[in-house]
């Protein structure tokens, strides 16, 4: 039979970072822990937090999200209580429990809806998603940047290595995943694959990683010369200014959401190949589409937004063997309490480094 929990019992308090809206300074709020849990929730202590690009387009107002509310959705930490009832798995099947050094996943889906029975719980109907829900005086342990988050039943949680550095496990909650899934989804890559990677940011670099380590080819392609530098020591065959030609690819991953990297994908497939778009996760310009050379070329066009849970534990294992062959750990600067968010932020739009730290 399953094991089966008892009622956690919490005592003590929370602190979180709230987000009072554009234009606004976050407020540092004390709420109780919640006494008891329900089934299926799981309450982690953080380690700590990375900001996200996506977190800073909200702060600045690209991006609509309810406030007031707790931001961060890229975080590692450790289990302190678990929810009665049976007891929640990590994807590799480990029990969860108190102590267990843990990522999750970026929201948490009912598993029961038509989009979830069909696979794509990513896309469920009833999705919720840490770092973009309203305060609940309730339950407001709901993003990263706190003491502690409290964990949604159909969450998927991955267990992490004691020995993977917490700069390095944060961002799997997001951005490792989510070019996890974007890799995934340009199958099957391999030896002799020509691969562009437009965008050397957070995404683009560990894509780059993640394909050089599959034995591909790979030109990343970025205005910036510092990213492309950043590219070549992730494993980057080659790394060119935007605009310039690449010549024909087998795969195109786009993950800096500009229009003309977009169209750069698709005008430099060879025939087979596969375009996989990312980046483009807000309203801009169409880009244009030639079918014929689009049916002749047997292409493929793909979409990826959020990821499945198989690509978060994808993401940790891809991690914990070549963190260290990989400078990482060197894309996350700075280490900022909860009461310094508004100079993290500030940190994070000077674009100096591709993450911020804030350990809680």
């Amino acid at each position: 039979m399953p094991r089966m929990t008892a009622p956690a019992r919490v005592l003590g308090v929370a602190l979180s970072a709230r987000w009072e809206g554009v234009g606004e300074p976050f407020t540092l709020v004390e709420s109780p822990l919640p006494e008891t849990l329900e089934p299926g929730e799981v309450l982690v202590e953080i380690e700590l937090a990375t900001v996200c690009g996506s977190d800073l387009h909200t702060v600045t107002g690209g991006r609509p999200a309810p406030s007031p509310g707790v931001l961060g959705h890229e975080q590692v930490g450790r289990v302190v209580a678990v929810g009665p009832g049976e007891t929640p798995r990590c994807l590799d099947s480990t029990p969860v429990a108190p102590g267990l050094r843990v990522v999750w996943s970026v929201a948490a889906s009912c598993l029961r809806c038509a989009r979830c029975l069909a696979g794509m719980p990513q896309k469920c109907l009833h999705l919720r998603k840490y770092g973009h829900e309203a305060w609940d005086d309730e339950r407001p342990l709901r993003g990263g940047f706190a003491t502690h988050c409290l964990l949604m039943p159909g969450t998927a949680i991955a267990a992490v290595d004691e020995s993977l550095p917490a700069e390095v496990a944060a961002p799997v909650s997001c951005a490792t995943a989510t070019v996890a899934a974007v890799v995934g989804a340009a199958d099957p890559v391999g030896d002799g694959t020509r691969a562009l990677v437009n965008g050397a940011g957070m995404l683009g670099l560990t894509a780059v990683a993640m394909l050089s380590a599959a034995g591909a080819h790979v030109v990343a392609v970025d205005p910036h010369p510092l990213r492309r530098e950043q590219a070549l020591a992730f494993g980057a065959s080659e790394a060119e200014p935007a605009g310039r030609p690449v010549g024909e690819v087998d795969v195109a991953l786009e993950l800096s959401g500009a229009t003309g990297a977009v169209q750069s994908c698709l005008d430099s497939l060879a025939v087979g190949g596969v375009a996989v778009l990312a980046g483009s996760v807000s309203p801009g310009p169409a880009v244009q589409l030639d079918p014929e050379r689009l049916v002749r070329g047997l292409h493929r066009i793909v979409g990826v937004h959020n990821y499945h849970p198989r690509d978060l534990l994808t993401a940790v294992e891809f991690m914990t063997e070549h963190h260290r062959t990989r400078p990482f750990a060197d894309l996350v600067a700075g280490r900022y309490g909860l009461t310094e968010l508004d100079a993290a932020f500030a940190a994070a739009r000077r674009g100096d480094a591709p993450r911020r730290a804030i350990a809680p």
